[in-house]
Formats: C-alpha cells, sequence, structure tokens
C-alpha cells in the first residue's frame, strides 16, 4: 500500500460516503416547526393530506425508504418499496414494505412489487401525497410489462441491450415503450393526488427522464425512437421477442397511447427533485485529495464511452501531467464522473470500472513518476463480479508479466477481474445501496 494508492482510495471511500442515501435524505428532508414537509424551495402542508404512502424502487431506495419513515413515522398511511436482492443489510421498516428484485434484470419479485404499488394507490384522490423514491437501477427494479408483453419477453429484450452495450439513455428508451409505468406512466397512475419524487441520478447529465425511466417525469421519447435503436443501432430488432417488436410497431402505428409529454396536465400536480447526484461525489473525492496534497481537478462529471477507450485516454492525461503540468503539475489529481460502457467481444468476466484500469495500465506502465489510476462504480457492483472496481499504477502491468499475464491478451477477452484478482488490485466494496455512476481518479506523484 504506497502513499499514492491510499490517497486514492481514501477520496473514493469519501465519494462513495457522500452518496450515501440516508446521509442525502437528512439532509434534504425535514419537518417545520408549522407541520411542513420543506424539501429544497418545496414546501407541503402535512395537515392538509388525509393519507401519505410511499413508493418506488433502485438501488438506493431502501435506506432512502429508512430515512422517510424516520422522518414521517406514523404519517405515513404504507408504502411499498423495491430493492434489490443483493442488498445484505437491508433495514426493517414498520410502515413501509420493503420487496427483493433482481437486477440488472428483472424478475417476477419485481413485478409483484409494482403490483403492489399500484394497487396500494388504485383511489387516491386530490388530498393525498404520494412520495415515490427513485434512484439508478430503478428501470430494473420497477418492470411492469405493457399488456400483450410478458416479463421473461422483456428481459430477454434488456439482456440483448446490455449485450450490446448499450447507452443507459438508449436502454431506457427502449424499457420507456415496453413499460406500464415507466416514461410517466407511473405519474398517469398516481392522478388525482400530490407526487413529490425524490431522486438520486446514475444518470450521466442528470437527465430526469432517463433515471430508473423517468416514471413521473414527461418524456421526450417515442416508440419510433425505440424501433430505430434496436433496428439501426444496435441491430438486434430480428433477435428480439415477437411480442416485444409488435407492441413496438403498434405504438409506432398509433395503436398504443404514447408515453405522457411535457405540457400535460398529468404532471400539474407533480414535483420532481433531484436530491443526490455523481457531482457530489466527485467534490468529495476532490476534497479528500486536496487535504492530501495535491493540485486536483474535476475534469468532467459527464464522461461516457467505451470503457478501454476511457481508460486510454486516463493514461494520456497522467503522462501529459507528468511530462508537461497539463492539465496540472503535479503532485496531481484528476477526478472523472460519469459511466462508461463495454462492448463484450471476448469471454472472460469483468466489468466497466475493471475494464477501464486495465487499459489505462497498459498506457502508465512506462511513466517515470509513480502515477496511480483508480476506478469504481459508487454502488460497489461492477458487472456480473464481487468487485466495485480495481486500482493500477506504473508496475501493473509488469507484475502480470511476472505471473505469465499479459494486460493486453486480458484486456482483449475482456478478462480483467480475472487479472486484478491475481493481483490482489480489486477494489471490493460490497452493495453499497446506492448508486450515482463510477467514479475515476488519475494521481501522479511529485516523484
Amino acid at each position: 500500500m504506497t502513499p499514492e494508492r491510499r490517497d486514492i482510495l481514501n477520496a473514493l471511500s469519501g465519494a462513495i460516503l457522500a452518496s450515501d442515501p440516508r446521509l442525502i435524505i437528512k439532509k434534504k428532508l425535514r419537518i417545520t416547526s408549522r407541520n411542513q414537509l420543506q424539501v429544497d424551495s418545496l414546501t407541503f402542508n402535512l395537515s392538509q393530506f388525509e393519507r401519505i404512502f410511499v413508493i418506488g424502487g433502485g438501488k438506493a431506495s431502501a435506506y432512502m425508504a429508512q430515512e422517510v419513515e424516520k422522518l414521517l413515522g406514523d404519517r405515513i398511511s404504507a408504502g411499498v418499496v423495491n430493492y434489490p436482492d443483493y442488498l445484505k443489510a437491508v433495514p426493517k421498516l414498520h410502515r413501509i414494505r420493503l420487496n427483493k428484485a433482481s437486477h440488472p434484470v428483472p424478475d417476477k419479485g419485481g413485478e409483484r412489487g409494482v403490483e403492489r404499488m399500484i394497487e396500494l394507490t388504485r383511489n387516491l384522490n386530490s388530498n393525498d401525497l404520494v412520495i415515490c423514491l427513485i434512484s439508478g437501477g430503478g428501470s430494473a427494479l420497477m418492470p411492469l410489462p405493457l399488456p400483450g408483453l410478458t416479463l421473461p419477453e422483456k428481459q430477454k429484450v434488456t439482456s440483448l441491450l446490455l449485450k450490446a452495450g448499450a447507452e443507459i439513455h438508449d436502454l431506457n428508451t427502449v424499457r420507456k415503450h415496453l413499460s406500464a409505468v415507466k416514461g410517466g406512466r407511473l405519474a398517469e397512475k398516481l392522478q388525482p393526488a400530490i407526487v413529490l419524487s425524490l431522486i438520486i441520478s446514475d444518470v450521466v447529465g442528470d437527465d430526469l427522464s432517463s433515471i430508473a425511466s423517468g416514471p413521473t417525469v414527461p418524456d421526450d421519447t417515442t416508440f419510433d425512437d425505440a424501433m430505430k435503436i434496436l433496428k439501426e443501432k444496435y441491430g438486434i430488432w430480428e433477435r428480439i421477442p415477437r411480442a416485444a417488436r409488435k407492441v413496438i410497431e403498434y405504438g409506432v402505428a398509433g395503436k398504443i397511447e404514447e408515453t405522457p409529454k411535457l405540457g400535460s396536465r398529468i404532471f400539474d400536480n407533480v414535483h420532481n427533485v433531484l436530491v443526490g447526484s455523481n457531482k457530489i461525489s466527485c467534490v468529495a473525492a476532490r476534497e479528500s485529495l486536496r487535504r492530501s496534497g495535491y493540485r486536483t481537478m474535476i475534469l468532467t462529471t459527464q464522461i461516457q464511452g467505451e470503457a478501454s477507450q476511457v481508460g486510454t485516454m486516463l493514461a494520456s492525461i497522467a503522462r501529459d501531467i507528468g511530462r508537461n503540468g497539463y492539465p496540472v503539475a503535479a503532485p496531481a489529481a484528476i477526478v472523472i464522473g460519469g459511466e462508461t460502457t463495454v462492448n463484450v467481444k471476448g469471454n472472460g468476466m469483468g466489468g466497466r470500472n475493471q475494464e477501464v484500469a486495465l487499459a489505462a495500465s497498459i498506457g502508465i506502465k512506462n511513466c517515470t513518476r509513480q502515477t496511480v489510476i483508480a476506478s469504481i462504480g459508487t454502488d460497489g457492483v461492477d458487472g456480473p463480479t464481487d468487485a466495485a472496481g480495481a486500482i493500477v499504477d506504473t508496475n501493473t502491468v509488469k507484475r502480470g508479466l511476472e505471473r505469465k499475464m499479459d494486460a493486453r491478451a486480458f484486456l482483449a477477452n475482456d478478462d480483467s477481474y480475472t487479472f486484478f484478482k491475481a493481483l490482489g488490485d480489486l477494489i471490493v466494496t460490497g452493495p453499497t445501496g446506492t448508486n450515482v455512476n463510477d467514479i475515476m481518479i488519475a494521481l501522479v506523484s511529485s516523484s
């Protein structure tokens, strides 16, 4: 454990702590002395509501629900919230029912949970308040297919898009148009109640309509967009189930109603509030590195693209810092947020953050200054592995060769997990109960 590695790991710990949904809700939500619920500039008079319901889903939903129940207590009439089945430390709640569901591929447990939410809020009136807890992963954790489509058929579409390396916006565009609750359709079902959605973003750029596929947000995408994504962008149209093609074709033809759009009266009493994002975690990482003595800057919170290419870019930035002092002079640390994708071509095991790190290790192997790069998913789950990401330095490639492992060969086979497990360079946090995308740090020492 070199000082540079320690400093990066401390910064990443600070970033994850800043994304803790319990702290986020505690900071954002409060009840005033006048019995008013306040979030940012919004105020709700609690005495005017006959009933308060809490529903939602996402990687952070269980801990969000925990804090909301602590705050509102017996004021909550009932609630149902879906959470990921891999979450180990599940809070025990009394007013809100926590329902286990699968991620990233939706399952029957998630569907049953959504059905319970719909049943719970079936007979709402204008004196009811529905608090929706929405966070990353909600697209998979809140499945309810449109009539004519089964969950296994929708699962197949999701799996094919994930395998093709689909960007989150594209994935959610398709999901919205196969769903009975996404793309603003949940808000439609909750009329005429007052709806308050508390949203933690896992989407690059914090587009509310993409987070969990925007169940309470106007949708600016169409059935036609979904068809083009499947046909033209990823070329999987003929491989998706016939029932899914039929739903989208009917939508394009106007036989199925479009998702509700901006300007619809459906949203007159809907309040969508962004309470957590990647930016908050990047700032926390930056401040930790500054305290450790590095010149630090956040380069972007909106990085996207193929993971290996982003790793190569990170390495080039680190080399430029060491050789030329650009964009800052060493000792320096660059913080980047966002989310990459992997277009799987090999048959190995890994995740996007491990792939970023492995590609970066190749680019920094000849650096004369001590250089360390790490990349993690703030949810603690990187691909189908038990790691959050990985950490590399100028000696990583050499250490691999000493064990007869060629970094380039492992990268070509998408086998980053095997490589880093052998070296002991995986970053393992376990599921964190939140998700605000990925955090990447490139650090260059003074010598």
